[in-house]
């Protein structure tokens, strides 16, 4: 189930922010960029940059999920470990809003979504 026009807009506005506040200034983003897409009950952050060895591939790699749970009412934080599998972050597993979560992942206090 995708999410109502409200909680659209209010996810779209979250992210317009984290990625105001986060993004690479302008002259770097054609080698290095994040942006923030929606599917299903999911929200990710992806890193876009081309492919070292042919610069006109792009590579998306997958950083940071949050994934709504309705019943809970909560958003479930994830993280892409090098096995290339969605783990919990165990430091905070649950956010309680979009614009928590979005806080969450650009504190990085650990170190998993960004390094």
């Amino acid at each position: 189930m995708a999410f109502s026009e409200f909680e659209s807009k209010k996810i779209e506005r979250a992210a317009s922010e984290f990625l105001e506040n986060r993004r690479p200034p302008v002259d770097i983003r054609p080698k290095l960029d994040i942006d923030v897409r929606v599917s299903g009950q999911s929200v990710q952050i992806v890193e876009i940059r081309p492919h070292f060895r042919e610069p006109s591939t792009i590579i998306e790699s997958p950083v940071a999920k949050a994934t709504y749970v309705k019943k809970a009412q909560r958003w479930k934080i994830y993280w892409m470990r090098s096995d290339l599998k969605w783990h919990l972050y165990t430091p905070e597993p649950e956010s309680r809003s979009i614009e928590e979560f979005f806080a969450i992942v650009n504190g990085d206090e650990n170190g998993c979504f960004f390094g």
